[in-house]
């Protein structure tokens, strides 16, 4: 794969190029890293509806069943309801008390969504001024890959010099979604993670490496018009996105000089059980170092990694000096990788 700083990559025969960083050496700072004091993840929120909707319910609406959706997916079922800003607050003040914070103390809001309360403005500031925050708050659109996005962002930010960051994957997907569509409807669902990025003088967390990339040529396999719903290529996107969390993956990995047996768990993007299978069998990944919650999720784009996030959390799955992978991939295309030292909390 090139090692080049690319934003217009093309896909199919072609390799895909995408910008990639590395972890400062300790005699300095990168433009790609924090600096040589440290990245930590101090709290860690998640929230869903309340409102389960289940495979069995789809049945009522589209030609399927329990069985067809759980072999082909792995979901169970999903959570509709409620709104991206709603829903980015409530795993928002979790993260906060985790974190042991008060609003005073965030410099940053960065909130992912594709699915934002209005077209404009951004859902960002309402969070925010829900939350009492008197910062600066914003947007990222990069649809499943962006709460990685959002991630290495806020590590720019703290090389800048800001401490705290909150990072906020949030989603009310059933607004874009039609649900007697059976190529869309059995995927997609609601909710939000959130987490608290601190700058450490430890040293003991560290953003080791990164990779981002898209490949607008294939914006077409997943997309939402203005006032529309999701329509999608599900054959294209499934081979585009091994594709991509392969090279993304590798990338990162070599990046940070490792291999997939330094990895200690790997958190991917929660779009389809399939995906992540097909693609860990060519990486040599295992799935039992793999979080998983899209059973009872669903597909929650930018939230879904978070939310696994906070249930490997809840599981003990992540330890001081672990190495974790977090994968996003999905329309756009895009793509993200980042692997972080977990720190000491």
């Amino acid at each position: 794969m090139p090692d080049s700083q690319t934003g217009n990559n093309q896909m199919g025969n072609s390799q895909p190029g995408s910008s990639a960083g590395t972890q400062p050496s300790p005699d300095g700072v990168t433009a790609a890293g924090i600096g040589p004091w440290g990245f930590t993840i101090t709290g860690i929120g998640a929230a869903l509806p309340d409102k389960v909707l289940t495979n069995q319910d789809l049945t009522a609406w589209m030609d399927t069943t329990d069985e067809w959706i759980r072999e082909r997916t792995g979901i169970s079922e999903r959570r509709i309801g409620g709104s991206t800003s709603g829903l980015a607050t409530e795993a928002a003040r979790i993260a906060l008390a985790e974190a042991s914070v008060d609003a005073a103390d965030i410099d940053q809001v960065i909130l992912a969504t594709t699915s934002p309360d209005y077209i404009c403005p951004g859902t960002a500031p309402a969070v925010a001024n829900e939350l009492g925050l008197q910062c600066g708050a914003f947007d990222v659109q990069a649809a499943c890959s962006g709460w990685v996005y959002g991630l290495i962002v806020a590590n720019g930010l703290m090389l800048q010099g800001m401490d705290r960051i909150l990072v906020i994957g949030a989603e009310s997907l059933d607004r874009i979604t039609d649900y007697h569509d059976r190529g869309t409807g059995i995927l997609f669902g609601n909710g939000a993670g959130a987490a608290v990025v601190e700058r450490t003088g430890t040293g003991g967390g560290e953003l080791l490496s990164w990779d981002l990339g898209s490949a607008g040529n294939f914006v077409h396999i997943l997309y939402a018009e203005h006032g529309d719903v999701l329509k999608m290529d599900g054959k294209e996107v499934f081979r585009q996105a091994v594709t991509v969390i392969q090279h993304s993956a590798n990338t990162s990995l070599e990046r940070a000089g490792l291999t997939v047996d330094d990895i200690d768990l790997v958190i991917p993007h929660q779009a389809n059980v399939r995906i992540v299978e097909s693609a860990w069998r060519k990486l040599g990944f295992s799935m039992d170092k793999t979080a998983m919650v899209l059973e009872r999720t669903g597909n929650t784009s930018a939230a879904s990694i978070p939310l696994a996030l906070k249930d490997a959390e809840l599981n003990g799955r992540v330890n001081p000096g672990d190495t974790v992978m977090f994968i996003g991939f999905g329309a756009g295309m895009t793509w993200a990788s980042a692997i972080v030292r977990w720190a000491e909390r």
